[in-house]
């Protein structure tokens, strides 16, 4: 509800197989045909996959290498994010013209808050109809729409008709269009979770909505508490809208596993000063570092740790890394992925950081290799300056 008590009129629009659909506008003879965007053949994922591929069963973070079983004669693309970021830029732009409301998912999905846009643009429908024909018009992409009065069921609904779909759930039809639809479609429901829930003969939404609180309660804690609001359509969160990057960081998929313990230390290391020299580029620190792993058996795991002070500092950021390696399997388990990020970001007063840095001329000395690393980086790209210990004789 708005502050007046009225349903809000919230949208979810989701760019249809975003990438493959790029692809197609710089190469028309593409249209129709299986695209599968990712990683190398060897040892990447896919990013995206068009529709055509996907009735093969091909589907995002996949191995490149199940894909090509599943579609042999799909036609395998690298990711080119630049080009992917160029258009999502363009498209959030239309986006903002509707309503000051928008809340980014990913590069090619957003809510939508339109409930005061009615009076200018027409009704949701109008405005969601209007959007999606900006896109189309402007960038040659198409968009599947959801509206309903909450976040939760305008997702679920952008999906029902894609591609170029709108399906419209008005507040009076929430639980008619959610009790038929099975339970893997709730947000948090995954397949660990599927099982617990069958169990409990719980297949569909309304099969959870019938479950007693307390056996919900007693199964699943708070998020069985959750899982039978979403079940009945509750959720009462707003659209925020966010301009800034919630995390900065950098991650690296190895062409061979790593299987020592030094080799992912030395790898860390270039990831650090990657992460801090983003950082820097947009004047934010962080306080959060998150440590990502993933084994060679797809097997994904993060640890995180927060700091007493928020950092741009590369060194820093590495020693932090390298306290969270400890609590992985890493040495003693092949990986293929490693990556860091930090969140919880800030802008740092220029004053205080300056009377700071005064205060410790180790921390000045760091600064202004910083500075001079970064002139570098900008000079001649990240992959121009790697420590030196992951130089190869």
């Amino acid at each position: 509800m708005d502050k007046q008590g009225q349903p809000k009129q919230i949208i979810h629009l989701d760019m249809d197989a975003f990438f493959p659909a790029v692809e197609v506008l710089d190469n028309p003879e593409l249209n129709g045909k299986p695209l599968i965007v990712g990683g190398s053949r060897k040892r990447g994922v896919v990013s995206s996959a068009s529709y055509e591929a996907r009735k093969f069963g091909v589907h995002s973070a996949q191995p490149i290498v199940k894909a090509m079983r599943l579609c042999p004669h799909g036609i395998f693309l690298p990711v080119r994010m630049s080009k992917y970021k160029e258009l999502s830029k363009q498209i959030f732009k239309i986006f903002y013209r509707f309503t000051p409301l928008v809340e980014p998912l990913s590069i090619d999905e957003a809510f939508l808050d339109v409930t005061g846009s009615i009076r200018l643009f027409g009704s949701e429908v109008e405005i969601a109809k209007k959007v999606k024909q900006t896109v189309r018009d402007e960038t040659g992409l198409t968009a599947s729409a959801g509206i309903a009065p909450s976040k939760f069921v305008a997702k679920i609904a952008s999906d029902i008709d894609k591609p170029d779909g709108l399906t419209v759930v008005p507040p009076d039809q929430v639980k008619e269009f959610l009790d038929p639809l099975p339970i893997k479609k709730m947000w948090g429901v995954g397949k660990i979770t599927q099982e617990a829930l069958s169990r409990l003969d719980v297949r569909t939404f309304k099969d959870l909505s019938l479950v007693p609180l307390k056996l919900l309660e007693r199964k699943f804690g708070k998020h069985g508490l959750k899982m039978h609001q979403l079940s009945m359509g509750i959720d009462e969160r707003d659209v925020v809208p966010d301009h800034d990057a919630k995390s900065v960081g950098h991650e690296q998929t190895f062409s061979q596993d790593i299987t020592e313990l030094d080799k992912a230390k030395k790898e860390l290391l270039s990831l650090a000063n990657k992460v801090g020299h983003r950082l820097r580029q947009q004047g934010v620190t962080g306080r959060t570092i998150t440590l990502k792993v993933k084994y060679s058996d797809f097997v994904q795991i993060t640890r995180s740790k927060t700091l007493k002070n928020a950092t741009d500092d590369g060194r820093e950021i590495y020693a932090s890394a390298c306290y969270l390696l400890e609590k992985t399997q890493v040495g003693k388990i092949p990986v293929r992925l490693l990556g860091i990020s930090l969140s919880r970001l800030g802008f740092l007063d220029s004053e205080v950081q300056l009377s700071l840095f005064y205060q410790n001329m180790a921390a000045q000395k760091r600064n202004d290799l910083n500075i001079a690393l970064d002139s570098l980086y900008e000079k001649f790209g990240e992959k121009s300056i790697r420590p030196g210990t992951l130089l190869t004789k």
